[in-house]
């Protein structure tokens, strides 16, 4: 029996089963509540994987007598969802249906909007899972008819108590007698982040590589992910890569790229890499935000372990490229200028209907004519600076010669 799932024959079938998420489940839970009492409602779950995502919303389906469908974003397709919809038609003498939906964030808007017809008609409740921020991922259409709840990481007292689970299942399964103190059992707890699946996954490979007993050093044989990866940690590493990217390290951004995508942090790398491609590039390499793009969307198709290729790709090309933050600097300027008040009455001449005294540039020499644009309480502001770089520098010298 050497194919055992432990985490799949472990999975709770109930509220009370569930390890952590107190303030959703347990006896006083929010979402336990709220099916107490009849009610049942579009949901959005957040927060990081192995919290237990998955198992709540099949427990909701099941207590709410409901039948249940689970599609997982980075494979299914409109198609899939149009299949599973369309069986509403025949639900309204059960229960109804419950829509689940992994990782959502793989979904379009395009796709994500496909889904509003049936949510808004009551056809089918829906449940969807992201491990980002749902208000950057998820089309707020389906933020709006839905309720948030956050998962949070499992707190080591009460992984342990997965992993206790998970020793008595294996010795049950496989007539074995293999201890573990108390202190091996908080190690793995501790290591694994919160994650209850990866305490679970891991405490199954030391079962089956110990002798008698499961210990520190069973444990330390597999790739143990040490330590608490909580947000300060992620900004951090995120923070890194752009900081060797911009000082044009590429062994430094490399070495951050690839620790940031070992904790599953393939969505914010790419949200990251385009946004260094235009802050830190900007101008000088205006097609690295073209190539960092269309790395970031295969990366995204591709899922890992292959994803880790296009983005290296971005990654090395950005921290080896001319650097220009003179249109950042530029947006930053004008915005706080904004914020103060200016600029509130545009120039007559650009205003419609008439544009009366506007100047069209394309009847002029060079497709140039000199007029004013930025309105008066700011028309000698000067927000863009000409970067020091080859193209930014043969448009300054062009632009030179033509408005002389």
């Amino acid at each position: 029996m050497n194919n055992i799932r432990t985490a799949e024959a472990l999975r709770p079938k109930s509220f009370d089963e569930i390890v952590g998420q107190k303030h959703l489940f347990g006896e006083r839970g929010v979402v336990r509540k709220m099916l107490a009492s009849g009610r049942i409602t579009n949901m959005i779950f957040y927060g990081p994987p192995g919290t237990g995502k998955t198992t709540a919303a099949e427990i909701i389906a099941r207590e709410s007598n409901m039948v249940f469908h689970r599609l997982n974003a980075t494979t299914a397709s409109i198609s899939d969802v149009k299949d599973i919809l369309s069986s509403t038609n025949n639900i309204f003498s059960t229960g109804g249906i419950l829509l689940y939906i992994d990782e959502i964030q793989y979904f379009n808007k395009k796709q994500q909007q496909a889904l509003l017809e049936y949510i808004e008609d009551g056809r089918v409740t829906l449940i969807t899972s992201t491990t980002e921020n749902p208000h950057f991922y998820i089309y707020n259409a389906i933020i709006s008819r839905s309720s948030l709840f956050e998962f949070k990481p499992v707190a080591p007292e009460d992984c342990a108590v997965a992993v206790r689970r998970a020793v008595d299942y294996l010795n049950s399964q496989m007539g074995e007698k293999k201890s573990i103190d108390d202190s091996t059992v908080d190690y793995i707890a501790r290591s694994t982040s919160g994650d209850v699946r990866h305490a679970i996954v891991l405490t199954e490979n030391a079962f089956f590589a110990a002798d008698d007993a499961i210990t520190k050093e069973t444990v330390d044989n597999f790739n143990v992910r040490v330590g608490n990866f909580d947000d300060d940690t992620h900004y951090d590493l995120l923070s890194c890569l752009q900081k060797s990217i911009r000082g044009s390290d590429a062994d430094a951004a490399v070495f951050y790229l690839a620790k940031l995508l070992s904790l599953g942090e393939l969505i914010s790398v790419c949200r990251r890499l385009q946004v260094i491609a235009s802050e830190d590039i900007g101008l000088a390499y205006p097609q690295a935000a073209v190539v960092t793009r269309a790395c970031c969307e295969s990366a995204k198709e591709l899922g890992m372990p292959e994803a880790a290729i296009p983005l290296a790709n971005a990654t090395v090309l950005l921290a080896t490229s001319p650097k220009s933050n003179s249109a950042h600097d530029a947006v930053f300027a004008a915005m706080a200028d904004v914020e103060k008040g200016y600029g509130r009455e545009v120039p007559t001449h650009l205003k419609s209907p008439l544009f009366k005294g506007y100047k069209y540039p394309h009847e002029y020499p060079n497709h140039y004519v000199r007029q004013q644009y930025l309105p008066d309480d700011v028309k000698d502001r000067r927000y863009y600076e000409w970067g020091s770089n080859k193209l930014e520098d043969a448009a300054r010298q062009y632009w030179e010669k033509i408005k002389k």
